[in-house]
């Protein structure tokens, strides 16, 4: 993650004070794209704060917390999902379990190894345990795709209104990070969710039918549905609706 000398005109947040603001997003630098400040504390309260502004934490081990609000933003809008012929083809063959909040740790745990081809990871220890927390206290959600006994694949991320913001993902047979991701985007639209951020670009997302839009219509889009009432004001632990069914 390389930064460059424009760091001397971002902001440098008080690790003691939660209650001092973000910067307004369309102060981030263009390159890197997003970088918008550091430092500041990862909090439940900080956090919560951080995501319904459309600002999240991305840094290395032995860096101090950087904040991102890149433009633009990659989002999916529930009813846009889409779903190949051949992983329908997996999804009608049921060949794998899923559940909802059954194995948080081991998600962020399994997400946060290494990938092939990458010598680290940005999901740090305090990262690891910051976003347990807010699991705990019912902001955080997983995914987790079974094989048996086995843990295979899933995702996580933090939901604040109809909004769910996702964090990271991992797969250890093929399809299995898109089948979490299929089941999860399907089950918040019955739930009347409006928006999943998926963050920056990626190709795994674009084949699921997410966009780019402008950091601005993003964050227009957070001041309009992070405050509705989720389904029944329910925060968590999720599970599946026992009549669902993804296709």
């Amino acid at each position: 993650m390389a930064i460059n000398s424009s760091i001397e005109s971002l902001y440098w947040l008080s690790p003691d004070d939660d209650e001092v603001a973000f910067p307004p997003v369309d102060l981030a630098l263009r390159e890197p794209d997003g970088l918008l400040a550091f430092g500041g504390s990862l909090s439940v309260q900080r956090l919560l704060h951080a995501y319904q502004q459309g600002i999240f934490p991305w840094y290395s081990e032995g860096q101090p917390i950087m904040w991102w609000s890149p433009d633009p933003r990659m989002v999916l809008f529930p009813a846009d999902l889409k779903v190949s012929r051949s992983l329908r083809k997996t999804l009608k063959k049921k060949y794998y379990t899923l559940t909802l909040d059954t194995a948080f740790a081991e998600v962020v745990e399994a997400c946060a190894a290494p990938r092939k081809d990458d010598a680290g990871t940005w999901i740090t220890d305090d990262m690891k345990n910051a976003y347990k927390e807010l699991y705990r206290q019912g902001h955080a959600h997983s995914v987790e795709v079974w094989l048996g006994e086995e843990l295979v694949g899933g995702l996580y991320g933090v939901a604040i209104g109809t909004v769910f913001f996702g964090e990271s993902m991992f797969a250890r047979r093929s399809d299995t990070s898109k089948l979490a991701f299929v089941y999860l985007v399907q089950q918040l639209k019955r739930w009347g969710y409006s928006l999943i951020d998926c963050q920056v670009y990626s190709a795994h997302l674009a084949s699921l039918g997410a966009i780019n839009i402008p950091r601005a219509a993003f964050v227009s889009l957070l001041n309009a549905h992070c405050h509705e009432a989720v389904h029944g004001g329910h925060t968590g632990p999720w599970q599946f609706d026992n009549d669902f069914q993804v296709l």
